[in-house]
């Protein structure tokens, strides 16, 4: 199936929702290590797979679903969500989207299609197949989408999930973000993920009678392009789907908590690799989506350096303003420990 790509002008509104996950991961990073127990316990971060996300989300409607997991924040943005709620949340302020209750793992957004997230590995698989199940009992061209890593593989709940997708022709789009990937095999057929003993983790879903796709998730345009494709097939009663998007790792991601490598990331980076911290350099030439986006719209004539930077400033100074926004943002009374619970 061949799909053309998105149009210059939606190639920079995605550079620029890319870029803005990016500066505010950078900042929930910086408030988690330069504040005492303001965000209290494990986070996770969406460095480095920003044009899976955002590309993704391009072929959503406005009432379609999106289903997340622990690395939500950059989902919800690439969903459209506004930094400022989203760092609020993170945060536990009453400005947040669930005004403060959910925390970094939940970042809730129901009026943006985003109705659960789930820390648990698999969690929101079943939850997206239910919500599949509901648009083809309401018989509506609705599409549910759902982003998990390749861990989720090794859990009964995605193969139940699959399997009653597969029986019962569900409009579903399964995300599987394998982010376990050598640079040099994105575009490879077989890669083992980094913890499930299938050749190719396509293959599990093939088993079930679904189709499958690999593509590279650090390439924002075969993402869109191929998603673009899919959703137009699943309105037409054609799920569901399943997608292995081929993921580098950021550095940043490999130790127990993210570490800022070498500070924020520099644009002079994005141009000369090379000048970067040596643990970045093979990731940032090869598979940063985001450098390899910005290289290439320059390459092509599509935009100059400038006008890339500018769009950077941009996503850095609203970054910085969710943050403050967050930061001036009240605490929950305790008071109201017990608002919005029912039994």
């Amino acid at each position: 199936m061949t799909t053309a790509g998105p149009a210059v002008d939606t190639l920079k509104d995605a550079l620029h929702r890319m870029m803005l996950i990016r500066r505010v991961e950078e900042q929930v990073i910086d408030l988690a290590t330069s504040f005492d127990d303001l965000i209290r316990g494990h986070y996770h971060v969406y460095i480095g797979q920003e044009a899976t996300g955002v590309g993704a989300c391009m072929a959503l409607g406005p009432d379609d679903y999106m289903f997340t997991t622990h690395r939500n924040h950059g989902h919800v943005i690439a969903r459209g969500g506004e930094p400022g709620p989203v760092i609020a949340e993170i945060i536990g302020r009453t400005t947040g989207y669930n005004m403060g209750r959910g925390g970094t793992f939940h970042v809730i957004a129901k009026h943006l299609g985003v109705l659960q997230t789930s820390a648990v590995v698999a969690g929101g698989v079943p939850m997206a197949a239910g919500a599949a199940f509901s648009i083809k009992r309401r018989g509506t061209d609705q599409v549910s989408l759902v982003f998990f890593g390749d861990g989720v593989l090794e859990e009964g709940a995605f193969h139940e999930a699959l399997n009653m997708s597969s029986l019962w022709n569900l409009p579903l789009i399964m995300m599987c973000e394998n982010n376990s990937v050598h640079p040099e095999g994105r575009r490879q057929g077989e890669q083992p993920s980094s913890s499930f003993a299938a050749t190719q983790l396509a293959d599990v879903a093939r088993a079930m009678n679904v189709e499958t796709h690999v593509v590279d998730g650090g390439d924002a345009r075969e993402v869109a392009a191929l998603l673009t494709g899919l959703v137009g097939r699943t309105r037409e009663g054609e799920g569901p789907f399943f997608i292995e998007s081929r993921l580098t790792r950021w550095p940043g991601n490999r130790g127990q908590f993210p570490e800022l490598i070498g500070g924020p990331h520099q644009m002079a980076w994005t141009w000369d690799p090379g000048t970067a911290d040596e643990r970045l350099q093979d990731w940032l030439a090869n598979a940063d989506p985001v450098s390899l986006l910005c290289r290439s719209l320059v390459e092509e004539g599509a935009m100059t350096r400038a006008e890339v930077e500018e769009i950077d400033a941009t996503a850095r100074q609203e970054a910085e303003e969710a943050r403050e926004f967050a930061l001036s943002s009240p605490i929950p009374s305790p008071e109201s420990a017990m608002d919005h619970i029912f039994a």
